[in-house]
């Protein structure tokens, strides 16, 4: 392989072929709108999303018609925190999520305090993870909303999601995940995490950019969602514009893909993250694992080097492509957000965040 050996597979994905290969007929033989309804070349790209959104259900144990497209996770965990708040206003006006969730949930949070709804940011252990029965306790009867991620971005901590959907369902509150980094690296199944709301996308499960989906889940009566975006009324009503079908085709078929090789590339990448782990710690001093070491994603090692600030060290790793945190925040000068909740000292919080997972036969 030329050039640096990439080892930032949280922050995105290289397109696997047979993605790209279901792809390209969207793009010319079968270029028409799916909301055209009148012709063939419209029923050709609906068909195309009614299959991608069906290997999407399949991959998180949804059913079809619960799935939303969206332009990304980000507009999908906006959609659900905000979509949720601005819907339920009337029946309370309090959320509850975690103080090392992703930047677009935690920044929809503070957008919606400035709207007059009160958010509780819960604290982590030195492990990453939030004490479920936390999350009872800051409960109260204006509580609307929990959004607590599954899988962590940096640190790859998977946190008591089922536990925590167990308690969110017993008092009637909706539960939204950001199962962004859970989704097609370990087994994540909407009903047994008892979620109301999850939000996945496609480059992070080598699919394209540019497209990712919430899962909305049915129920009666119907989970309330006020949309971002209006427009035509595509997707239920839920999210205007026109689709992406080359996008969604592609994820559908990454979808599928991820749930067919789950349990293998599991198996492999958790041997390559340990691997490098044992030989960074035996080999280097003052090096220290951030994060659970029992519960955490396959391929995901967040590691800090005492002595040495992760920016510098990046700028003496030639060789490698890392990261010294999420690439959502990656131009910003403070240490990790999600590092500092964990109670790690600033000056090794600027850490390099190593995501082993190779390309392999991909």
């Amino acid at each position: 392989m030329a050039g640096p050996i990439y080892l930032d597979y949280n922050a995105t994905t290289p397109v696997d072929p047979r993605v790209l290969e279901a792809m390209l007929p969207y793009y010319r033989e079968h270029f028409g709108n799916a909301a055209s309804r009148q012709h063939a070349f419209g029923w050709k790209a609906q068909e195309a999303v009614d299959r991608a959104r069906s290997q999407i259900a399949a991959l998180i144990g949804a059913d079809s018609k619960e799935i939303v497209f969206t332009s990304g996770a980000t507009e999908s965990d906006n959609l659900a925190v905000k979509g949720v708040a601005r819907a339920m206003c009337a029946q309370g006006d309090h959320i509850i999520t975690v103080t090392t969730e992703h930047k677009a949930v935690l920044d929809s949070c503070r957008e919606l305090e400035l709207e007059g709804f009160s958010v509780t940011y819960l604290s982590v252990d030195g492990a990453g993870f939030v004490e479920p029965e936390a999350v009872r306790w800051a409960m109260t009867p204006r509580t609307i909303l929990i959004s607590v991620m599954a899988a962590n971005n940096e640190t790859g901590v998977l946190q008591p999601i089922a536990h925590i959907g167990r308690i969110a369902r017993e008092a009637g509150v909706l539960f939204h995940t950001d199962a962004v980094q859970a989704a097609g690296k370990v087994p994540f199944n909407v009903a047994q995490a008892q979620v109301d709301l999850a939000s996945i996308t496609a480059h992070k499960m080598y699919g394209p950019k540019g497209i990712g989906a919430l899962y909305i889940r049915r129920r009666t009566p119907r989970i309330p969602l006020a949309p971002l975006v209006h427009g035509g009324g595509q997707e239920q009503g839920v999210r205007s514009g026109t689709l992406n079908v080359p996008g969604i085709v592609g994820f559908g078929r990454a979808a599928e893909i991820a749930a067919a090789e789950l349990s293998t590339e599991g198996a492999r990448l958790s041997h390559l993250r340990d691997r490098l782990w044992d030989r960074l710690s035996s080999t280097l001093s003052d090096v220290s694992l951030n994060g659970s070491a029992r519960s955490r994603l396959p391929h995901t090692l967040n590691v800090s080097f005492g002595g040495v600030e992760g920016q510098a060290l990046m700028l003496g790793l030639e060789g490698l492509a890392v990261s010294s945190g999420a690439a959502c925040t990656s131009a910003a000068a403070e240490p990790s957000h999600v590092l500092k909740a964990l109670g790690v000292p600033d000056d090794l919080a600027r850490v390099a965040a190593i995501q082993p997972r190779s390309i392999h036969h991909r």
